[in-house]
């Protein structure tokens, strides 16, 4: 089973509920963090990274001397990665989505593959959960290929959870498409709300399963509740807003290792996502 935690809006809670119900499970468990803008699962899982790889793209290289400037390849290019101007190629690596259509038009073949990092890919464990993250190289503006590479890391023993990036847009896509279930995390706050609007019409379009946890679920007022009621999406975890979360999240600590009940709280989540699955709960 694969399980993604997304959320309309970053600072809601995301990583939190993530990393929890991956602690709280315990063994065969992977916890892939695909919030590779700015991952920070690691801070609170504290695994024993292992290995690390560069993962690359593939771009274009202009063999000059080959070139006619027939604009062919800047023709089919529909992102203007390769350009002619006045008979001369120039390519631009960072927004190039690696489609191979320029090499596949150009009459000479002037054009061949090369490649450029994107980013760099970790893997470790931490008492039995295997833990992935990829860490986007700076200034890098096409994160979905590293989150794709993360994502080819996933077991299908064991039960994934990925944290996906925050916001409605490609990433998230890349971080939700294809798994089981989404959880959506969210805040009692008409910013909050209009996020989640947002994120749940993404999820539609995926045709995926979802729920709503509540994060600080005593501030704020009761629209998160009345929406998810009319929306017919179940609300599977409020959690309060306490000082002595805060504290804890604010020190790196696990709420299922500060405060023992919440584990079991974590363990029943999932138990209710698998409950819905296996219900045949209202796909959005």
């Amino acid at each position: 089973m694969i399980i993604s935690v997304a959320s309309g809006k970053g600072g809601t809670g995301k990583t939190t509920i993530a990393v929890n119900m991956a602690m709280a499970l315990g063994t065969r468990v992977q916890l892939l963090d695909c919030d590779v803008e700015e991952p920070n699962a690691h801070l609170f899982i504290h695994p024993e990274i292992t290995s690390t790889e560069s993962v690359n793209v593939s771009v274009p290289a202009v063999d000059e001397g080959r070139c006619t400037g027939c604009g062919k390849c800047a023709e089919i290019c529909q992102f203007k990665a390769i350009v002619v101007i006045s008979g001369m190629v120039l390519t631009f690596p960072e927004l190039c989505h690696s489609c191979g259509g320029c090499m596949a038009v150009c009459p000479e073949k002037a054009i061949s593959e090369a490649f450029r990092e994107v980013g760099v890919l970790g893997r470790g464990y931490r008492n039995g959960l295997d833990f992935v993250h990829g860490k986007l190289r700076v200034g890098e503006a096409m994160s979905p290929p590293l989150i794709r590479k993360v994502r080819s890391c996933a077991r299908p023993d064991v039960v994934t959870i990925i944290d996906a990036p925050p916001g409605t847009s490609c990433p998230v896509i890349a971080a939700m498409k294809g798994v089981d279930f989404v959880i959506l995390v969210t805040e009692p706050t008409p910013f909050g709300l209009n996020d989640l609007q947002l994120a749940v019409e993404a999820v539609k379009t995926l045709h995926i399963p979802c729920g709503i946890v509540l994060n600080r679920s005593d501030i704020g007022d009761s629209a998160v509740q009345a929406y998810a009621a009319a929306e017919s999406i179940p609300l599977l975890l409020e959690i309060p807003f306490e000082r002595r979360i805060a504290e804890a999240y604010s020190k790196g600590v696990l709420m299922v290792t500060a405060f023992p009940e919440w584990r079991e709280k974590f363990k029943a989540l999932y138990q209710n996502i698998v409950g819905y699955i296996s219900a045949g709960g209202p796909s959005r």
